[in-house]
């Protein structure tokens, strides 16, 4: 027999006799239900009345009054059970209240039972019903969704079925980053840009464009309109204020960044939610449609690799990118224009026939 449980919490608590429970004070569920109480916390020890079954005990500071409503009225029928322990018995509603149920309804519950009774019903042939606590019962491994049989591994699935979907979503996922897309590599283009901070309201402070032929298109630093300092930000891509001073307007740079745009079948940024959100506004409403049918996200497509070839890879930032593919950075990492190159070699890395040559 163990000499301690888990609860449902995941606390240890300890095995002790009936003798060393009585003399450190300690209350049985038994005893609470007869005089009309309610533990406060997790059981303080336990001991066992077989090879399967136990009694609870709790600390008597820490308990409280059953409201009212849960025993005015009861009938105060008791049992006796072999364990010597008094059970009372109590109406479906009413042990409800306290949080007790039947064994069935546990075990539907993901349960196992683990306490004896700690209050009954009668059927209506007279034959009694038991009630146990929930809140005592040992929660049991959850089985896989698929085969219902085995315990769950990963994704709510056994090891067996996670497996098989696994080989399923890789060979899927192997054959469509096989094919051949065809693309014209001067009309794929990949951008990066910098921010003054992380929302929708924060201004792009650089931006660089590289095409599919690995040629620098754009990469310029932007003086924002209304931010004058970006410290938290500043930290991360090393753009400071003094190096924007002298720098073109988003809106000086426009005309230009939708011509390039105008030309591209694909423009690819990682993480391009991020980029897309800012360099919308560019561009009249009626007109983003047009250019979000052109994005792509670099980082959705390392994501699925991942997920389906190499399932132990925990992080996907461009950074765990570049590692995982074994690529040497073209600049500083986080520099929009070393993002932009990466992002270029890490799609290329995915998708190894996606131009015509």
């Amino acid at each position: 027999m163990s000499t301690s449980v888990k609860t449902r919490s995941g606390a240890s608590i300890p095995c002790v006799s009936k003798s060393e429970a009585e003399a450190k004070g300690y209350i049985s569920r038994a005893l609470l239900n007869q005089l009309h109480l309610l533990p406060g916390g997790e059981p303080t020890a336990y001991t066992y009345i077989d090879d399967e079954t136990v009694i609870f005990y709790f600390d008597p500071e820490k308990v409280s009054e059953a409201p009212p409503e849960l025993w005015y009225g009861a009938k105060n029928e008791q049992m006796t059970l072999p364990s010597g322990s008094v059970i009372e018995r109590m109406s479906v509603k009413r042990a409800s209240g306290y949080g007790y149920y039947t064994r069935e309804r546990l075990t539907a519950m993901n349960c196992k039972v683990i306490e004896e009774p700690v209050a009954y019903t009668l059927k209506a042939d007279k034959t009694p019903l038991f009630f146990y606590d929930k809140r005592t019962a040992s929660r049991l491994p959850l089985t896989c969704v698929r085969c219902g049989k085995n315990i769950r591994f990963k994704k709510k699935l056994c090891r067996e079925c996670y497996e098989k979907d696994l080989a399923e979503r890789r060979a899927e996922g192997d054959a469509y980053r096989a094919q051949y897309f065809g693309m014209e590599r001067s009309k794929v283009l990949f951008f990066d840009l910098e921010l003054t901070g992380f929302y929708d309201r924060d201004e792009i402070i650089s931006i660089s464009i590289v095409d599919g032929n690995d040629k620098l298109i754009m990469n310029t630093l932007v003086k924002p309109d209304h931010t004058k300092k970006w410290k938290r930000t500043e930290k991360i891509h090393g753009i400071t204020p003094e190096m924007t001073e002298n720098c073109p307007t988003l809106a000086e740079l426009t005309p230009q960044i939708k011509e390039i745009f105008a030309g591209a079948d694909n423009l690819i940024a990682y993480g391009v939610s991020t980029d897309y959100s800012h360099i919308k506004y560019i561009y009249p409403e009626e007109e983003r449609e047009a250019l979000h049918a052109k994005v792509r996200c670099c980082a959705n497509e390392f994501v699925r690799y991942a997920h389906e070839c190499h399932p132990e890879i925990e992080h996907a930032s461009l950074i765990d990118a570049m590692s995982h593919f074994g690529i040497e950075w073209r600049g500083v990492p986080h520099s929009s224009v070393a993002d932009t190159f990466a992002c270029r070699d890490v799609w290329e890395r995915i998708f190894p026939h996606y131009y015509k040559d």
